[in-house]
């Protein structure tokens, strides 16, 4: 029996990725509104908000990314419970650092298009949140047994 598969439950990439279903949804319906207020004001519709609407979607990679790792560890009977926690807990703050990075980049598309500046700012914030994501991904994989 393959340990592994049985106690992470693929939790890791799942929670990342509604976390990223979460987060784009937020980021994407705040573009959509920001380019429907510079329409109606006959103004450019600034591209590059798609950036903030796509950044939440690297954690499902970062997900998948820690449930091979831990796919990749001889779990026994005794250990599996650590494989679940791992998976589970580790999703979980990624998923949750997607949705705050939509919801930052939802802030973002609004400042962007009313202003026209500010879009390294915005985007460094952005950066800072999925670097939450990453040291996640990072400490939970040399949390796993050797």
């Amino acid at each position: 029996m393959d340990f592994a598969m049985l106690g992470d439950l693929n939790f890791s990439l799942i929670l990342a990725a509604i976390g990223s279903a979460l987060g784009t949804g937020v980021a994407g319906m705040s573009a959509i509104g920001a380019w429907k207020k510079a329409f109606a004001n006959n103004k450019a519709a600034p591209f590059i908000l798609v950036a903030f609407v796509g950044a939440p979607l690297s954690q499902t990679i970062y997900g998948m990314i820690l449930r091979n790792a831990i796919q990749g560890v001889a779990w026994t009977a005794e250990t599996i419970g650590y494989a679940v926690i791992i998976g589970a807990m580790g999703g979980l703050a990624m998923g949750i650092s997607a949705y705050m990075q939509g919801r930052a980049g939802a802030r973002a598309s609004d400042a962007l298009t009313e202003t026209g500046k500010g879009f390294g700012n915005y985007i460094m914030v952005i950066g800072v949140i999925e670097t939450v994501a990453l040291f996640t991904m990072v400490f939970c994989m040399t949390a796993l047994p050797s």
